[in-house]
């Protein structure tokens, strides 16, 4: 299972939504008969945004780069290229922002997840492990060292820092960060074993309607070992699903 996600693409808008959406202030334009209108007052880095959100990640490279240069700013162009899936690019973009903001907790899990995609988890964690000694309470990030983890089979660490991401963001797996600037990539080749470990973290968090559904969907891949729904702890809470 592969998804990458970040905050501003939550499907694709017409622009003039999305202008209201994105809050750009407006100005008034004189016309040649006296009447007048408004129109947005939208900078380079806006209409880049507003690129990232129509999924048209090439015109927003294009648009940022118009932009003055910021760590946000060379951390968005990361961010098009990893939806690109232009690892070597992503990841120098991210590596310069953090050479601008050595605190740019953001950047640092995104080479992180560069490292994840190319299943160099070690080096994942301790990308990640950085990120929260900067920032203890990000719920992307913990799930994303989950993930690593869980890539490396240490299932008792992934499942720790999957109950400790929920515990300060239930909906942590269910959507999209809100900063647009966090990448989040969880794949995974084991879905049973990862649905499973999902829903005893849910089991365990007291969510139970997603646990439900985290079992359904690990039963659903082929997961064997049923007799945990019913022998183990954490489903203790739950309705006779099997």
């Amino acid at each position: 299972m592969s998804y990458l996600s970040f905050s501003l693409s939550s499907g694709i808008l017409p622009s003039a939504m999305l202008v209201l959406a994105l809050g750009f202030p407006w100005q008034s334009v004189q016309a040649q008969d006296g009447s007048s209108s408004a129109r947005p007052v939208i900078s380079a880095e806006q209409r880049g945004d507003i690129f990232v959100a129509r999924k048209m990640y090439r015109e927003a490279i294009e648009s940022y780069r118009e932009a003055p240069e910021t760590a946000v700013l060379i951390n968005k162009i990361g961010i098009a290229y990893h939806q690109l899936a232009d690892l070597q690019d992503a990841q120098k973009c991210y590596q310069r922002a953090v050479k601008l903001d050595p605190q740019y907790a953001e950047a640092i899990n995104n080479i992180g997840t560069v490292y994840y995609s190319r299943q160099s988890y070690r080096r994942a964690i301790s990308q990640y492990k950085k990120v929260l000694r900067l920032r203890p309470d990000s719920a992307s990030t913990l799930a994303n060292l989950g993930s690593a983890y869980f890539a490396r089979k240490q299932y008792e660490l992934a499942s720790e820092s999957y109950q400790k991401a929920l515990a300060l963001d239930p909906t942590v797996f269910e959507s999209k960060s809100g900063a647009g600037q966090l990448v989040r990539d969880r794949s995974v080749s084991d879905r049973p074993m990862f649905f499973y470990y999902l829903a005893k973290s849910f089991a365990k968090a007291g969510m139970f309607d997603q646990a439900l559904s985290y079992i359904r969907k690990s039963l659903e891949e082929g997961f064997k070992e049923r007799q945990k729904f019913v022998n183990e702890p954490e489903f203790a809470g739950l309705p006779k699903v099997l």
